[in-house]
């Protein structure tokens, strides 16, 4: 878990008193992609798959559709960059004010993400079904995964699944990085995400429910809880979601008929 985490020396205080001792924080990275010679984006994250990352960030945004738009990812570690190049010109803006900073936490929003994404979204169609009990032993699993936040609880998980087991799992700093490092590397490894489940441990909003819609997945589970447009997307799109599954409890607030009693 070395490059995952730092051990610092802190000072603890308990109403016992002080006490100075070894603690594991995460780390955090800057990564910057640059898309065929121009700088996109600078993302914070976890230092960990970033050709996953910069794979699914473009994928996510729109700026490739599969594995055959890329002809080339370069990872350099050490200047904190990854090269992509594409087979067709993306047509990004490039003027100064495209250019974001991308933060690990809630502030982050999609790069070129705004209401028509959203209307041009095609509604996910699928028959799948899944228990309650499945949804518990997923959550089970999810959880027993998650090595670095039971480490430091600074990450966010997440996780693609069937409705058995863990199909491909990541974590990160960032609850949108997390994700696109799965669909970075189910692009990269050509393993089908259309009719499977989402597993997330962090807050399910607009721009989260989009990524999932892209990619045709019909359910979408989560620790954590929904927004108000993000129950409102998922409606409109056919999405099941699934919010603060935890323990033996959770709240359906969309698409409910995909959980049954088994």
């Amino acid at each position: 878990m070395g490059e995952k985490t730092e051990k610092l020396s802190i000072l603890r205080i308990t109403e016992q008193g002080r006490s100075s001792l070894e603690d594991v924080v995460v780390r955090e990275f800057s990564l910057t992609i640059i898309l065929n010679n121009q700088e996109l984006v600078t993302l914070l994250c976890s230092p960990i798959s970033l050709k996953y990352l910069a794979a699914g960030f473009l994928l996510s945004e729109g700026l490739i559709s599969s594995k055959d738009d890329i002809k080339k990812i370069v990872v350099d570690d050490q200047r904190g960059i990854v090269q992509v190049e594409t087979e067709k010109d993306n047509g990004f803006a490039t003027e100064p004010s495209f250019k974001r900073l991308i933060t690990s936490g809630g502030g982050r929003g999609a790069l070129f993400y705004n209401a028509p994404d959203a209307q041009g979204q095609a509604k996910v169609e699928s028959d799948i079904e899944i228990s309650a009990h499945e949804v518990f032993a997923l959550m089970d699993k999810f959880v027993q995964c998650s090595e670095v936040f039971k480490a430091t609880g600074g990450v966010h998980s997440a996780a693609l699944c069937s409705t058995k087991d863990i199909l491909v799992f990541s974590e990160d700093i960032g609850r949108h990085n997390a994700i696109d490092k799965i669909f970075g590397e189910c692009i990269l490894k050509d393993i089908p995400t259309e009719g499977s489940i989402i597993i997330t441990s962090g807050r399910v909003s607009s721009e989260i429910l989009l990524k999932v819609a892209r990619r045709n997945i019909p359910l979408l589970i989560s620790k954590s809880a929904p927004t108000n447009l993000g129950v409102r997307l998922a409606n409109d799109l056919g999405i099941t979601v699934i919010g603060f599954a935890r323990g033996r409890r959770m709240n359906v607030y969309t698409n409910g008929w995909r959980v049954v009693a088994k």
